[in-house]
């Protein structure tokens, strides 16, 4: 099997251990379902189960743990001639296009996390642990120290609600705007300074 078609097929499969996540709890709230459940909608064994996700409820997140690395890593590949800021948002901008092809399962995870305040705290953990991750980056970037400089923490955490905002537009929207728009339009707006609306 070639490495392109390995990772399609982990792609896919992680993919089904999500969506049976969330289709269970959908059904039957997240006490009432279990890894072994999860394992078997999706066809797979738990042993397999575990091998994508280390509990029930970041399967029902999809959270993939290595994703915060690979956008440090983009961010120290941007072209040198780039800000940090210009880095991060296009960064952000790839990583909206990618969650906009996943439009059909946005409605179900909007409805599954609110209704599990569980699941809320746990994205928030992950969301922050993501902005240290991306601080980094942007440190090495600009010269800067996470410990000792306010410039990456504060620029990573613009960096997640540009994100969170547009996000919201989108849900607003019933999934019919384009996430993609809509992150380059919040960081438009970050980017000149955030005017006052006019009256």
């Amino acid at each position: 099997m070639t490495s392109g078609r390995r990772e399609r097929k982990k792609l896919a499969t992680r993919l089904a251990l999500h969506e049976a996540a969330l289709r269970l709890v959908a059904e039957r709230g997240l006490d009432g379902v279990s890894v072994d459940d999860v394992a078997a909608r999706a066809d797979v064994s738990p042993r397999t189960f575990f091998n994508y996700f280390s509990s029930k409820d970041d399967a029902v997140l999809g959270l993939d743990p290595g994703l915060p690395q690979r956008q440090a890593a983009e961010i120290r590949a941007r072209p040198a001639t780039e800000t940090a800021v210009e880095a991060l948002r296009a960064v952000t901008h790839a990583q909206a296009a990618e969650m906009a092809a996943e439009s059909d399962l946005w409605p179900l995870r909007v409805t599954v996390i609110e209704a599990h305040p569980a699941l809320v705290g746990r994205l928030a953990a992950a969301f922050g642990e993501s902005e240290r991750v991306l601080a980094a980056a942007l440190a090495d970037r600009t010269g800067t120290q996470v410990d000792a400089d306010l410039y990456p923490m504060l620029l990573a955490g613009v960096g997640a609600a540009a994100m969170r905002t547009a996000l919201h537009r989108w849900f607003a929207t019933d999934f019919t705007a384009s996430l993609p728009d809509l992150v380059d339009e919040a960081w438009a707006l970050v980017a000149a300074g955030l005017p006052a609306p006019p009256r």
